[in-house]
């Protein structure tokens, strides 16, 4: 029998996403938690936040925060599980440039967090987490659900930034627009400019709804 699960203590999506925001000036936050799971006999669960865009740099590595048990881990990132997940995940699928056997480049920052009874850290230092195989394929879970939700984000935003491009550049040709209607139609210039304006800011406003350019964090 698996022993009982109910004995750790995840941080929760909302404060993930929470402390995120409080920290980090970005423009999309998610969080995900995973449901505990066993593993050599120990039950663990992984939860993983992202912060993507804002005042983050778009041409560095990635930051990545480790906590285990709501304890930060400051030092030898290279030797954890979690540095190790993070670079065997494919982020060119999620709208990332990523060199091979190397964190990703973006304006990203990557939070890791396993809650457990019994975490195997790699020395008495307890800097690291080993490479348990179970560790490292939960992490990888996480780390994909909140990859799928990040590139949604990037998609929805760069195709309404694409329309609202497509549409300031017909606002600058309004004017001749209408100039060349009236001359066909004998209705009065001014009308069909007002005209047009509406239906390009109607179409705005629909693109800015569509898009959700203010999109803070985005929930399955």
């Amino acid at each position: 029998m698996n022993p009982p699960t109910d004995c750790i203590s995840p941080i929760t999506e909302e404060i993930i996403i929470s402390g995120l925001k409080k920290e980090i000036n970005a423009e999309f936050y998610t969080a995900i938690t995973r449901p505990p799971i066993v593993y050599r006999g120990n039950p663990f669960q992984i939860e993983v936040g992202i912060a993507y865009g804002g005042d983050l740099l778009k041409d560095e590595l990635i930051r990545l925060m480790r906590f285990a048990n709501r304890v930060p881990l400051l030092y030898q990132q290279s030797a954890c599980a979690t540095f190790r997940s993070v670079v065997s995940t494919k982020w060119n699928s999620y709208g990332l440039s990523q060199s091979k056997g190397a964190l990703p480049v973006g304006p990203i920052i990557i939070l890791i967090h396993i809650a457990s009874v019994w975490v195997p850290f790699t020395s008495e230092s307890k800097e690291a987490i080993a490479h348990y195989p179970e560790i490292i394929k939960e992490i990888k879970l996480a780390l994909q659900e909140c990859g799928r939700k990040l590139v949604a984000y990037i998609r929805k935003t760069r195709r309404a930034t694409e329309q609202k491009e497509r549409i300031n550049l017909f606002e600058k040709y309004i004017p001749e627009v209408a100039s060349s209607l009236a001359n066909l139609t004998d209705i009065n210039k001014k009308e069909l400019q007002e005209g047009l304006n509406k239906i390009l800011n109607k179409s705005l406003k629909q693109i800015l709804s569509e898009g959700d350019l203010n999109l803070e964090s985005e929930k399955e």
